[in-house]
C-alpha cells in the first residue's frame, strides 16, 4: 500500500503553509510568470492561467494522494497573500527520504520567506513524520537557492554534472535551453540543531512553533 503524507497546515509566526485553493489561481499565475522562475524551473512558457488552474485543482493534490510528496502554498499570516510554494517530491517511504523544492514570489523576496518555509517543512518532516533525510538540488548558477541551503545547515554532497536543463534569455527576448550542473545538498535531523535560533536572530522571526491538521 502506498504511503501518503497527512493533509496538514503548517504555521510559523509569519507564515501559513496550506493546501492550494482555487482563489490562489491569479496570484500563482503571476508568480510562475516571473523570469527567475522561468529560468530555474521547468514551468511552461508562456505560463497561462490554465496551467495554474490545472496545477492547483488537480496536480497539487495528486502529489500527496499518490504518495509522491506534498505541495504547500506559502502565505503571509497577517495578509494571507501568496508568497511562495514549497513541495516535497520523489519520496522514498522505505528510506524515509524526500526531496524539497520551492519558489518565492518576486514581490516577497528578500524577507527570508524561503528559508523560513523550508525550515518549517523540514521540522515537521523530521519531528512529526520521523523522516531521516531531506535533499535539495540547486542549479550551479542559482546562488540564491544555494544561500537558502546554507542558511538551513544543509551539507553539500557533490555535483551532478550536466544533470539539469535551465533557461536563459536570448537577444530577441525569447528563451533558450541550456545544460547546467546540479549541486546536491542534504539535511538530516541532527543538522537542524541550533538552526532555527540562528535564523530567528538573523531574520527576526520565531522558531517553528506548531502544525495543525487541516480539515479537508
Amino acid at each position: 500500500m502506498t504511503s501518503t503524507f497527512p493533509d496538514v497546515t503548517i504555521s510559523t509566526d509569519r507564515l501559513v503553509l496550506r493546501p492550494f485553493e482555487e482563489a490562489d489561481v491569479p496570484a500563482f499565475t503571476e508568480m510562475m510568470r516571473d523570469e527567475l522562475v522561468t529560468a530555474w524551473t521547468d514551468v511552461p512558457v508562456p505560463y497561462r492561467e490554465l496551467d495554474a488552474r490545472r496545477f492547483i485543482l488537480r496536480q497539487a493534490s495528486a502529489v500527496r494522494t499518490q504518495g509522491d510528496g506534498i505541495v504547500f502554498a506559502v502565505t503571509e499570516f497577517l495578509t494571507q497573500r501568496l508568497v511562495g510554494l514549497v513541495h516535497l517530491a520523489h519520496t522514498d517511504w522505505r528510506l524515509l527520504a524526500t526531496e524539497v523544492g520551492y519558489v518565492t514570489a518576486p514581490w516577497a523576496r528578500g524577507e527570508g520567506y524561503a528559508s523560513e518555509s523550508v525550515l518549517a517543512v523540514a521540522q515537521w518532516l523530521f519531528q512529526d513524520q520521523k523522516f531521516e533525510r531531506l535533499e535539495l538540488r540547486t542549479a550551479a548558477d542559482n546562488s540564491a537557492a544555494q544561500q537558502v541551503a546554507q542558511k538551513l545547515g544543509c551539507i553539500s554532497e557533490g555535483v551532478l554534472r550536466n544533470a539539469r536543463i535551465a533557461r536563459t534569455r536570448t537577444e530577441d527576448g525569447g528563451w533558450a535551453e541550456i545544460r547546467t550542473d546540479l549541486l546536491v545538498w542534504s539535511l538530516l535531523p541532527e543538522d537542524l540543531e541550533g538552526i532555527p535560533e540562528q535564523l530567528a536572530d538573523a531574520g527576526g522571526y520565531a522558531p517553528y512553533p506548531d502544525w495543525l491538521r487541516s480539515p479537508r
